[in-house]
């Protein structure tokens, strides 16, 4: 099986820069107006000085030594010694500047926050890197086999407290698969239920789990999951390809050959996939001994005409750039006719008949109408890529002489 990789541009990396910057902004907003708040919104009580509170500390002192005096706990000589003390150490602590409880000058106090804390965020943000260099260096870190397995316990282990999660059943019996652990993926995927039910894909991948762990046997459930999900999706590649296999086991090679022709229409010509199965083929209609499949008439029927390019794009050749007129069947990805050739002059004449078919099961000459789109590659791949040099796709009748393809675009 392939699997794709994307890799991050500079502006997807601008993209997620810009959304770490905006939020962490608003928050440096947020937690300064909460610091200033004292400063923006005073009280509108007056602040109490220290000489107010003194006085008021001295005045309740006085207050207890009169009524100690009073209540004949303290002798007249000792009252007045103290109360001359008192007065001493009162004029002596409200001599000084009154001072109100302020904290200094506010707009000093208020540009020295702000000037702690952001050099405080700078600091840490440079210190521990950007965003895009902390996402790149957690994404360098080696997974191991060990720290796979301990995340896939883990969740094991949570989706035991949430039966009902059928969703996750799935995502566990396919990380189980991944792992070879085929027993535990059986388990998982039978507690998905209804969630692997109605989804073509999921019926083929727990066909193939319980077949394994068979020894290969698709009798019995394996094989009803398999005719559910052709039921569902006949084109299912996963499906087919098990179809066949059973059907081989079971030495019912007809119908093996039959699946796995379906299968190879389906794939690129020319690739290791569609060797592969073109090798099981082969042995199956040698084992049942079966006709070879018949090679179909080649037909001149198909579409020609001419490519032109528009005047602006002409200064964008090169030498070496390659030339591809492509056909489809309208509404798939697969061509069924391609035509590759260097850029001489334009217009350029092109003929697209079976002769340059890609599957000798799906001919131009069959169709009564194909999507045909021009491309100036720079490298000849078969990919687009950006800066080629593009036509819009035409709808043409098969039989069509003088189809008119114009170059007028850049693929982005």
């Amino acid at each position: 099986m392939m699997r794709s990789c994307r890799m991050s541009n500079p502006a997807q990396q601008k993209m997620h820069m810009t959304s770490f910057l905006i939020p962490a902004l608003l928050l440096l907003i947020l937690v300064l107006v909460l610091l200033l708040r004292p400063f923006f919104f005073p009280s509108k009580d007056s602040a109490t000085s220290r000489r107010q509170m003194n006085a008021a500390i001295y005045r309740e002192e006085l207050d207890k030594l009169e009524a100690d005096s009073l209540a004949g706990t303290v002798d007249a000589n000792s009252y007045e010694q103290a109360h001359a003390e008192m007065r001493q150490r009162l004029f002596q602590d409200t001599d000084e500047a009154d001072d109100l409880a302020v904290l200094g000058s506010p707009k000093k106090t208020i540009i020295g926050i702000c000037l702690f804390v952001v050099l405080l965020s700078a600091g840490f943000y440079f210190y521990l890197g950007d965003a895009s260099r902390v996402a790149e260096k957690n994404a360098n870190k080696p997974i191991t086999q060990e720290s796979v397995e301990k995340m896939v316990t883990e969740f094991a282990t949570k989706m035991e407290k949430e039966p009902d999660n059928l969703k996750g059943w799935v995502m566990l019996a396919q990380s189980y698969r991944i792992l070879g652990r085929n027993a535990e993926a059986e388990k998982a995927y039978a507690r998905a239920g209804s969630f692997v039910d109605a989804d073509p894909q999921l019926l083929a991948d727990y066909a193939d789990v319980i077949a394994a762990n068979a020894n290969g046997n698709f009798a019995g459930k394996p094989q009803q999951l398999i005719n559910k999900a052709l039921v569902l999706d006949p084109n299912n590649l996963l499906a087919l390809w098990l179809s066949g296999t059973a059907a081989f086991n079971a030495q019912n090679y007809k119908a093996a050959v039959q699946s796995w022709e379906k299968l190879a229409k389906q794939l690129p010509p020319e690739t290791d996939e569609a060797r592969a199965i073109a090798g099981s083929i082969a042995e199956a209609r040698n084992k049942g001994r079966l006709a070879p499949a018949s090679t179909p008439v080649i037909s001149n029927q198909g579409v020609s005409g001419q490519v032109e390019i528009a005047p602006e794009l002409k200064a964008k050749i090169k030498v070496g750039d390659v030339l591809m007129v492509i056909a489809r069947k309208p509404g798939e990805r697969m061509p069924v006719a391609v035509l590759k050739t260097a850029v001489t002059t334009f217009p350029m004449s092109f003929v697209l008949n079976d002769a340059l078919a890609m599957s000798p099961n799906a001919l131009i000459s069959q169709l009564p109408e194909v999507l045909i789109e021009v491309r100036i590659s720079k490298t000849g791949m078969a990919m687009p890529e950006p800066g080629d040099l593009i036509s819009a796709p035409q709808t043409i009748k098969v039989g069509m002489k003088n189809a008119r393809l114009m170059i007028n675009q850049i693929r982005p």
